[in-house]
């Protein structure tokens, strides 16, 4: 009996050995997506390197100016919240591009990390960091979102 994934889908499994099937994808569309991959991961440790610095050189009292005004402060607090956020939602990306080489490198790339289908060509042009098939991604974000947090 095969076990099936939490999408309902069964393993996509060789039938003489048992283990996963590698990579669904040609040399070419791997080196690609590798090159695609890479280049966003240089643009974003360039993008975080440069924010770092700013943050560094760019004390609270440089954003709130002379604030004597509490909705003036309170909006520089925002702003500075902000910059904090999108320096940790670059982090997480550059993780996510290091997790898909890393996959590329061991010829998992591809192939759900869930039900061991093939992730589509289309799903991996528009994600190329997806570990999932749309259906295993949808039963992952059903079972594991947290109230309050914005699901995509």
């Amino acid at each position: 009996m095969v076990k099936r994934c939490r999408c309902g889908a069964a393993p996509n499994l060789d039938e003489r050995n048992g283990w996963r099937r590698q990579m669904p994808l040609t040399p070419k569309q791997l080196e690609e997506f590798e090159g695609l991959i890479r280049q966003r991961r240089s643009e974003l440790v360039t993008e975080l390197l440069e924010d770092v610095a700013r943050a560094r050189d760019e004390s609270f009292a440089d954003v709130a100016g002379s604030v004597t005004d509490p909705g003036d402060e309170a909006i520089a607090d925002l702003l500075s919240d902000l910059d904090n956020a999108e320096v940790a939602r670059d982090m997480r990306t550059v993780r996510d591009l290091e997790a898909a080489l890393a996959r590329i490198a061991d010829g998992s790339y591809g192939i759900c990390a869930d039900c061991g289908d093939d992730i589509s060509l289309q799903r991996l042009r528009a994600y190329p960091t997806a570990m999932r098939c749309i259906k295993c991604q949808e039963v992952h974000e059903k079972t594991y979102v947290h109230p309050g947090e914005p699901r995509l």
